[in-house]
């Protein structure tokens, strides 16, 4: 077998390994090999044996002949769609053009198709978290670029575009704005990005960036495409070092724990989670931020308890004082330092997510409560979210063996889900689906299970 390439090396290596935001050392680790034999890979000094070409597929996220190009260089590789932001140059020029490109791959038909198929690669996160931790920030935010010049009414529209955007997902699904989020990311913000701006509008403009960044990173979570979701929310976090924002880390680092726990990575939640606390506190965070950000970290630990096969009583104890937390510090109310994304957080939300960790924990009845407290309040403009707080209580009264009220509860959700554009909405009403097998010859499992078939076939 090939592989050894002498003094040309192998290029497409190092470039697969920095688009995952690693360091030789860290991807090594995550290989099973030492620091030494990963730099004489990169270099074409060692054979690669087949065992580690495989683990590299994995560990990459990629088909196996794509390791195997990067390895013999028998042809060139296009990995321009495969955008894991590069975390090795935090540059303003690399960010912004780093981000024009994710955009371009975006609305192009060719390159779409391949950027929505990317898995999630959780060995990414460790060194986004790190870069963002510690990578040191731009002395300037000013950008002297061919394009013109741009000012802070400019960025202004930005935000409020992000804003609407955000509005319609929530009552409507993130299907129905995705195209539209990700055409003004190319055709108007990337231009922005291009253009002449001082050190103030630079930072302003490198914000509500990411702010918009973030929202089609939503909205591809929201679809089910994980991978497209994770570069997004990554290529949101380097803007947000770009600008120096702590608070917008902060906002993104709590997004992307939303994911980890949507996927079951409960170690990689709590972690994002942590992060983003942390990144908060060095903001100086009101109180409504730092209220959000304990709440998602309250959901990661319930996770990981309820993940543990021997439990954790000291997980269980730590959701309790964070729940306590959470309720404290969200009374501290509204300020005029409140970022415009925290505007979601309204009171229906701390109590929804509270709900979901107590059911975590085994505190089936007071999750229940919660949900069903939160219902009441739900409006239109919260579609999405008044059905995922329904399923909720259905998994609640699940958990306590109130089959009647729990099917009666999820079989509400049907008709909104299909006309949502909300794949996560669906899937969750059918991993409840599974989770009633023990009741599969019941009357009401039987036909709550005809129904959810015969009203989202088309969705599948």
């Amino acid at each position: 077998m090939g592989g050894l390439v002498g003094g040309e090396g192998r290029p497409e290596l190092v470039r697969a390994r920095r688009r995952m935001g690693m360091s030789q050392d860290a991807i090594a680790a995550a290989l099973w090999v030492s620091a030494t034999t990963w730099s004489r890979w990169e270099r074409g000094r060692q054979e690669i044996r087949p065992v580690y070409r495989a683990r590299m597929a994995e560990v990459f996220g990629v088909d196996p002949a794509e390791v195997e190009r990067w390895i013999e260089g028998t042809a060139p590789v296009d990995t321009e769609a495969w955008l894991i932001p590069d975390f090795s140059d935090l540059s303003l020029g690399a960010t912004v053009e780093a981000a024009g490109r994710l955009w371009r791959c975006d609305v192009d038909p060719e390159r779409r198709h391949v950027l929505a198929a990317l898995p999630f690669v959780p060995a990414a996160l460790g060194g986004w978290l790190s870069e963002w931790s510690y990578g040191a920030p731009n002395a300037s935010a000013a950008h002297q670029g061919a394009g013109a010049a741009v000012g802070l009414s400019d960025v202004r529209r930005i935000v409020e575009a992000r804003q609407a955007f955000g509005e319609m997902d929530h009552r409507f699904g993130a299907g129905m704005i995705r195209p539209a989020v990700v055409d003004y990311l190319h055709s108007t913000v990337a231009p922005m990005l291009r253009g002449r701006y001082d050190d103030k509008v630079g930072a302003a403009l490198m914000t509500a960036a990411a702010g918009m960044t973030l929202q089609a990173g939503w909205t591809a979570f929201d679809m089910g495409r994980h991978g497209q979701a994770q570069h997004y929310f990554g290529q949101a976090l380097t803007l947000a070092k770009a600008g120096d924002d702590a608070l917008t880390g902060a906002w993104v680092l709590t997004t992307m724990t939303i994911q980890a726990i949507y996927l079951g990575q409960p170690a990689w939640a709590v972690r994002l989670a942590r992060a983003a606390v942390e990144a908060a506190h060095r903001g100086q965070a009101p109180p409504r931020v730092m209220a959000w950000l304990l709440s998602r970290e309250a959901w990661a630990t319930a996770l990981q308890a309820s993940m543990s096969d021997s439990g954790d009583s000291h997980a269980t104890k730590r959701v309790e004082q964070l729940l306590g937390e959470v309720e404290r510090v969200y009374a501290g109310g509204t300020t005029d330092r409140d970022p415009a994304w925290t505007a979601w957080f309204e009171p229906t939300e701390p109590v929804a997510e509270a709900g979901i960790c107590w059911s975590l924990i085994g505190e089936h009845r007071r999750g229940a409560d919660c949900a069903e407290a939160v219902l009441r309040e739900y409006d239109q403009r919260r579609t999405r979210s008044a059905q995922l707080s329904r399923m909720s209580a259905a998994e609640a009264y699940l958990g306590m063996g109130e089959l009647e009220q729990a099917v009666d509860s999820a079989r509400a959700t049907i008709p909104t889900a299909r006309s949502l554009t909300s794949s996560r909405l669906v899937e969750r009403i059918r991993k409840f689906s599974d989770r009633l097998e023990p009741y599969g010859t019941t009357v009401q499992v039987r036909e709550f299970r005809s129904y959810l078939d015969s009203e989202l076939a088309s969705r599948e």
